[in-house]
C-alpha cells in the first residue's frame, strides 16, 4: 500500500515585528502579512473509508490555532520573539504534533511568493 501525504490549507491575517534586526530593516517595525499555512499528514489508505485522514478532523486541530492566531500580533500571541517564516512553521508544528500523530507538513507563507516548508517524519523533525 502507497504512503500518501494530503494537505490542507488555512488563511489569517496577523501582526509582526522582528526587534531584534536593526532598527532601519523595514521588518523591525510592526507590520501585518496576510498569512497561508499548510499542514500535511501522511500515510496509507484506511481500509474503509479510502482516505489518510478526514480534512474535517485534520480542521478540528487547526482551527483553534488559527483563531488564536488571526487578526493578533504573532509575537504576543506565539511568544516567540522573533516569528520569522521560520519559526513560526516549527511553533505550528509543535502545537499541532501531539494530536496529529502522522503530521508531515508545517508550511507557512507570509505572500504569495515566500514561504518555507518545515518536513516531519510521524511527526517528528527531520534533521
Amino acid at each position: 500500500m502507497p504512503t500518501l501525504e494530503i494537505t490542507k490549507s488555512y488563511r489569517f491575517e496577523a501582526a509582526h515585528s522582528l526587534p531584534l534586526l536593526p532598527k532601519e530593516h523595514k521588518c523591525h517595525q510592526l507590520h501585518g502579512h496576510s498569512y497561508e499555512i499548510i499542514v500535511g499528514v501522511r500515510g496509507p489508505l484506511k481500509p474503509i473509508t479510502a482516505w489518510v485522514q478526514d480534512y474535517a478532523e485534520l480542521t478540528c486541530y487547526v482551527e483553534p490555532i488559527i483563531k488564536m492566531l488571526d487578526h493578533k500580533n504573532l509575537n504576543e500571541a506565539t511568544g516567540l520573539q522573533m516569528t520569522t517564516a521560520e519559526n513560526l512553521a516549527i511553533w505550528l508544528a509543535e502545537s499541532l504534533r501531539v494530536g496529529l500523530r502522522w503530521l508531515s507538513r508545517s508550511e507557512v507563507r507570509e505572500t504569495p511568493t515566500s514561504n518555507v516548508i518545515l518536513l516531519l517524519n510521524n511527526g517528528e523533525f527531520i534533521d
